[in-house]
């Protein structure tokens, strides 16, 4: 398995220079001069240039990118442009809500998301079956900021029992109270997660349901719930596990919309406040980072897979 890890960690390293690659190239495209967005639009053409020296715009576009890789291999993403702090400083800052949030929407989508799936496999082609499909149906084809809204309406404002918006630091007033604050954009993150993970659940369990050690399990009297939990979803989860993987990925993603809904101050936010700002370095340093968060998660699922399955096998 170490091996594996290790060939797995090798063959990320073309991704992530190619991610860095197209994230430098199509922010160039970005409309706006970044000097210019700094120093306002009263700003003469000689202190745009000053800024530009300043900020290394002036250099060749290869340039720019051959500094900034090398420095982004050791961890450096820069100095941001606006806050003019080093990057990785400020995704670090901004780090616990994001996590915070997407721990939290990915434990509302296992919560919803599988249950529902496994009632669907089990009633195929029933009633509820059809009635599972149709709300998973619905849960993918909500918009998250959509849904947001109607929570914060129906939770917030009409039934005043969670924040509309804002976050609390687990270090200032505890766990329970920054939940508190991320349960309406976890609910409107997870339960599109919810959707994905019922469909993938139901198909799974399906396909393992039929098997014949499912069969023999019923016919020596193993209790209903054992044969469904045990025998049935331990088999069925890698591909659970897949989806997972993938919703953490579409959460990170999705995060960004949600954290500026409910002005939450996470990476997200961070990311679509560079992009106003033209902060080039910032949005950089935040997609890579992203992308490096997203090939570790992948490199994690493949990992759990042998431990999910013994009979899989690592080349």
């Amino acid at each position: 398995m170490l091996s594996y890890a290790i060939k797995r960690a090798l063959s990320a390293i073309p991704t992530l220079l190619v991610v860095a690659l197209l994230i430098f190239s199509l922010i160039r495209f970005i409309p706006g001069n970044p000097a210019l967005v700094m120093l306002g639009d009263d700003a003469t053409a000689e202190e745009v240039a000053a800024m530009e020296v300043k900020l290394g715009l002036d250099q060749p576009v290869a340039v720019q990118f051959i500094k900034w890789l090398g420095s982004a291999v050791r961890g450096d993403f820069g100095v941001s442009m606006y806050y003019r702090q080093p990057v990785m400083e400020l995704i670090l800052e901004r780090l616990e809500p994001t996590v915070l949030l997407v721990i939290y929407a990915m434990v509302v989508g296992i919560l919803i998301g599988v249950p529902l799936g496994i009632i669907a496999a089990v009633k195929r082609n029933s009633i509820i079956d059809r009635l599972c499909m149709v709300t998973s149906m619905l849960g993918i084809s909500m918009p998250g900021f959509w849904l947001g809204l109607n929570l914060v309406m129906l939770f917030a404002i009409s039934l005043p029992i969670f924040p509309s918006q804002g976050y609390s630091p687990i270090a200032e007033n505890g766990l329970m109270e920054t939940l508190r604050y991320l349960t309406l954009p976890a609910f409107a993150l997870g339960i599109q997660r919810s959707a994905s993970l019922a469909r993938i659940t139901r198909s799974s369990m399906l396909d393992v349901l039929g098997n014949d050690y499912i069969r023999t399990a019923r016919s020596k009297g193993t209790h209903k719930s054992k044969i469904l939990l045990v025998h049935a979803l331990k088999n069925a989860f890698n591909p659970i596990l897949t989806q997972l993987g993938i919703s953490i990925a579409h959460l990170l993603g999705g995060s960004v919309v949600i954290e500026r809904l409910f002005s939450i101050p996470g990476v997200g936010r961070l990311a679509f406040e560079s992009i106003s700002r033209r902060d080039y370095p910032t949005i950089q340093g935040h997609i890579l980072f992203v992308a490096f968060i997203y090939v570790f998660i992948n490199l994690l699922v493949d990992l759990l897979y042998r431990v999910c399955d013994p009979r899989v096998e690592y080349k």
